[in-house]
C-alpha cells in the first residue's frame, strides 16, 4: 500500500496530490483531491484526476468534450496582442478610434461593427492607464479561466461579455456619446471566474472585494461607462453558470443552447434599441 504525498504546504497553500511542489486551487470533481494543470483531465463539469478518469472509463464510455483544455493560454495572449496592436494603431492614426468607437446613433445607422471594435480600443492619455488596467486584469484572470473552461467556452465568455456590455451601453448612454474599452469583456471574466470559484467551493472573498471596488469606482468616477461594466459582468456570470452546471447527459446541448440563447438576447436588445433610435430620429 503506497502513501500519498501531503496535499498542503506548511504555509497552508494546497498542493497537487501527485506533484506536491505545485500549488493549486483546483480539485478533482470526484475525489476532491487538489490537482495541478498537469493532472487535470476534462470532465463533464470541471476537471478530474487521472485515477478518477481511469476508474470512470472502466464503467462506460468517456463523455465527449465541448472544448479542449490547454496548459498554454493561447486565446488570452492572442487577445492581449490584439488589444496592444490596436492601441499602437490608435497612437499612429487617431482616425482609427473614431471609426471604431461605440456610438449608438451610428450603430443604428448601420455601423454595427462598432459593437465589437469598440472593445479593442482604449483611451491613450498621457499615461495609458485604461489599457494597462484592462490588460493586467486579462493576464491575471484569463489563463486560469481559459484553462478551466477550455478555449471555446472562454472565447464565448469574452466576446459575448463584450457584446453584452455594448448592448447595455446602447440603452443607458446618450445616443451620440462615444464609448471605448475592453472593460465589458474584462468584467465578464470577473463574473465567470466568480461562478467557477463558487462551483469549486473556493474562497471568493478576495474576488468579491475586487468586483465591489471596481463597481464602486464605476459608479463614482466620471467618464466610466457603467453600462459596459454591468452588462459584461452579468453576461459572463450567466454564461459560466451554464457551462459549470450543465447536466452530464445533455452537457453539450445545454452549453450550446445557453450560448446561443445569450447571443439572441444581446442581438434582440440591440435591435430593439435601434428601432427606438430610428423612431426618435426619423429618416436616420
Amino acid at each position: 500500500m503506497s502513501t500519498q504525498p501531503p496535499d498542503a504546504r506548511p504555509d497552508g497553500a494546497p498542493t497537487c496530490y501527485r506533484h506536491p511542489q505545485k500549488e493549486t486551487y483546483v480539485r478533482c470533481q470526484r475525489c476532491e483531491r487538489p490537482i495541478c494543470p498537469d493532472c487535470m483531465r476534462d470532465a463533464s463539469v470541471g476537471f478530474q484526476c487521472p485515477e478518477c478518469v481511469q476508474e470512470g472509463n472502466r464503467g462506460g464510455r468517456r463523455p465527449r468534450r465541448f472544448a479542449l483544455r490547454s496548459s498554454t493560454a493561447y486565446v488570452t495572449w492572442t487577445l492581449v496582442g490584439l488589444n496592444v496592436l490596436v492601441f499602437i494603431g490608435q497612437l499612429v492614426d487617431r482616425g482609427l478610434e473614431a471609426s471604431g468607437e461605440l456610438v449608438p446613433i451610428l450603430v443604428a445607422d448601420g455601423e454595427w461593427w462598432r459593437l465589437i471594435t469598440s472593445a479593442f480600443l482604449h483611451a491613450p492619455g498621457t499615461i495609458p492607464l485604461h489599457i494597462l488596467f484592462n490588460m493586467w486584469a486579462l493576464i491575471v484572470l484569463g489563463p486560469q479561466l481559459e484553462q478551466a473552461l477550455g478555449r471555446l467556452r472562454f472565447t464565448a465568455v469574452y466576446f459575448l461579455s463584450a457584446l453584452a456590455g455594448s448592448a447595455l451601453v446602447m440603452w443607458v448612454s446618450g445616443i451620440a456619446d462615444p464609448t471605448i474599452g475592453a472593460s465589458g469583456a474584462i468584467f465578464g471574466l470577473f463574473g465567470a471566474i466568480f461562478v467557477m470559484a463558487r462551483r469549486l467551493r473556493l474562497d471568493t472573498t478576495w474576488l468579491v472585494i475586487i468586483i465591489v471596488l471596481n463597481l464602486v469606482m464605476t459608479f463614482t468616477i466620471s467618464g466610466i461607462s457603467w453600462g459596459a461594466h454591468v452588462g459584461g459582468l452579468l453576461a459572463g456570470a450567466a454564461l459560466a453558470l451554464v457551462y459549470v452546471y450543465a447536466p452530464v447527459r445533455r452537457q453539450r446541448l445545454v452549453e450550446i443552447g445557453g450560448t446561443a440563447a445569450l447571443a439572441v438576447v444581446i442581438a434582440a436588445a440591440v435591435l430593439i434599441r435601434i428601432s427606438v433610435i430610428d423612431a426618435l430620429i426619423p429618416g436616420l
